[in-house]
């Protein structure tokens, strides 16, 4: 079928507006390192602070070369992953019996509130007096971010699905295992799309904070070292080479 004129110059349109969006994200980026780069050569700003774009361009090269930035990404990388498939397991299957039992809901639902209202990395220390420090601390602590705020979202989000589809449902005889493969998980995959969207980035804080306090390897590790003694386009080079100490 051949689209029309009209949705041909739509399709014109949203195309140029795309291009001009992504060309000024682009610009933007390119545009604050080149301030930041003449901000440090111009003086106006002291390069031992605030470090500059080509500092931490040949400092990323050296660690590169020797491999060490990969390693310490991995580490955080696979942290992250798998605090996230955790959480996201771990909220799903929560979420399904607060909704299963709405006696159990009215009685968690407050303090689930109340556990995704702390500030989380405040529970950090607690977690490596009481689990020691090492990779279990940190996916625990990445968990925490994220966790409490899936089980709510979820259980809201079933909880507002269509009550006619349930009751269709149980007019034919259905279960509530009907309901819930047939109707809940699948209108509520938008939802839970979103909230993994969110998890992902919440884990990656939760993993760094847990490497800041309870890890000698990965990023929040080298962050944490390289602000400990103010090399800060330097302190990944320096790090590596503490750790191979």
């Amino acid at each position: 079928m051949t689209p029309s004129p009209s949705h041909k110059l739509y399709l014109k349109n949203l195309r140029r507006e795309h291009f001009f969006v992504h060309t000024a994200q682009i610009l933007i980026f390119f545009l604050f390192l080149i301030l930041w780069e003449a901000a440090v050569r111009l003086k106006w700003i002291d390069g031992f602070i605030f470090s500059s774009p080509s500092r931490i361009w040949n400092t990323f090269l050296s660690m590169a070369i020797d491999g060490s930035i990969f390693y310490h990404i991995c580490v955080t990388l696979s942290e992250t992953i798998g605090s996230f498939l955790l959480v996201v397991i771990i909220g799903t299957v929560l979420a399904i019996l607060l909704w299963l039992s709405e006696r159990l809901s009215k009685i968690i639902e407050p303090y689930l509130i109340i556990l995704n209202s702390l500030p989380k990395s405040a529970l950090a220390p607690l977690l490596i007096v009481w689990l020691g420090t090492g990779i279990k601390t940190i996916i625990v602590t990445g968990i925490s971010i994220a966790i409490f705020g899936t089980i709510l979202n979820l259980y809201t989000g079933f909880k507002e699905t269509s009550s006619d589809m349930q009751k269709l449902i149980y007019t034919l005889h259905g279960t509530k295992k009907d309901v819930l493969f047939k109707v809940l998980l699948p209108s509520t995959i938008p939802l839970q799309i979103s909230i993994m969207k969110v998890n992902i980035g919440l884990c990656l804080v939760g993993v760094v904070i847990g490497e800041f306090l309870a890890s000698r390897q990965g990023l929040g590790y080298l962050i944490i070292y390289g602000s400990q003694v103010f090399l800060l386009e330097g302190f990944l080079i320096q790090s590596s080479v503490y750790l191979d100490d």
